[in-house]
């Protein structure tokens, strides 16, 4: 007997890789719906800045913001915290000893 394989069934098939939106296009896209999430990263920030804190972690910064608004951040994705630490040290460069960044691998 054959090996059953999924191919075909209705929803599993993936568009093919160079038409799939990159996450740099996700980012965007829900940064765009959800603006006020920026604006609460930047009073987290502020808020361990004020506390005393010498370094901010953006996962951590991820993890504040799910725990205070549990159901207002669907889609908020860990694949975001490089693309939002980017984004703070652009309107913030004072932050660039706080923030750790790392090189881009993809766009």
């Amino acid at each position: 007997m054959p090996p059953t394989t999924q191919d075909g069934l209705p929803g599993l098939a993936l568009p093919p890789h160079d038409l799939r939106p990159t996450i740099t296009d996700q980012f965007q896209a829900f940064d765009a719906q959800h603006p006020w999430v920026y604006r609460v990263l930047v009073q987290l920030v502020e808020q361990r800045l004020a506390g005393g804190a010498q370094r901010v972690g953006m996962k951590a910064l991820f993890e504040a913001l799910r725990w205070r608004h549990p159901h207002g951040v669907k889609g908020l994705n860990n694949n975001y915290t490089a693309l939002y630490a980017r984004r703070l040290l652009a309107e913030h460069p004072q932050w660039a000893s706080v923030i750790e960044v790392r090189r881009r691998r993809a766009l």
